[in-house]
């Protein structure tokens, strides 16, 4: 039987106003065997040339002239099929990094991560999964999904589509729980909690887990400071997604 093909490397492209930036971010990845396609100075050139080159991931900076890199996330995502934005940010908790991955963002990276860490980031986005830094995105997600609850008569209408059982896997989502844990949890198969995740995310319409953290959240599944397990979902594999 013959090998398995090695993992093809995703195909990035950086948006940052700081060309420093960018060179270091593009030397870094370049030198770890992954292809940087292109460079963007704001949001406007991120959504353009997002739109040409077709990347797999974007390594997003939140706060560039001309367009924010929350509006050029929206729009890349609402444009550029497939493609995955990973957010760079100065603080960890930041309300845009929080409304970024409300909207469909995998994940975020501090500016100051080692070369070793964003390498591993972005071919990890890169498979689809999600990136969320455990501690981190649970103190983000609880600083700002008490303000964002919606309206209670909106929270219904959001999780209607849902069979019970849904409603509890997506809590549990809510709380960090890898599929492994999910499993034992609630007494299933792998592949029945991999079904049930599927069916979540067709019917809400998420992308990914970070999403799905975001939701549970402000529909009120999981509540803040609730002793909530840790958010985090980088640390499992594509299969876990």
């Amino acid at each position: 039987m013959a090998a398995d093909a090695p993992e093809r490397a995703p195909r990035v492209l950086i948006a940052d106003d700081q060309r420093l930036i960018r060179t270091g971010f593009r030397l870094i990845l370049t030198a770890r065997g992954i292809e940087v396609v292109g460079e963007a100075a704001d949001g406007a050139e991120a959504v353009s040339a997002a739109r040409e080159l077709r990347p797999d991931v974007v390594l997003m900076d939140i706060r560039m002239p001309a367009m924010d890199g929350l509006e050029a996330t929206r729009r890349i995502l609402e444009q550029t099929p497939g493609c995955r934005v990973l957010m760079l940010t100065t603080f960890d908790l930041d309300r845009y990094v929080y409304e970024a991955l409300s909207i469909g963002a995998s994940g975020f990276l501090l500016k100051d991560v080692t070369p070793e860490h964003l390498a591993a980031a972005v071919r990890l986005v890169g498979t689809g999964d999600a990136l969320l830094a455990p501690q981190i995105t649970r103190r983000l997600v609880e600083r700002y999904a008490a303000e964002a609850v919606r309206a209670p008569e909106a929270v219904p209408a959001d999780l209607a589509a849902l069979t019970p059982r849904e409603r509890e896997v997506l809590a549990l989502l809510g709380r960090g729980l890898s599929n492994t844990e999910l499993a034992t949890e609630l007494t299933l198969s792998e592949a029945t909690v991999k079904s049930h995740v599927a069916r979540i995310f067709a019917k809400l319409g998420l992308r990914d887990r970070a999403q799905a953290v975001v939701l549970a959240y402000e529909t009120g599944l999981v509540a803040p400071r609730s002793g909530a397990r840790n958010c985090a979902t980088g640390h499992k594999g594509a299969a876990d997604a």
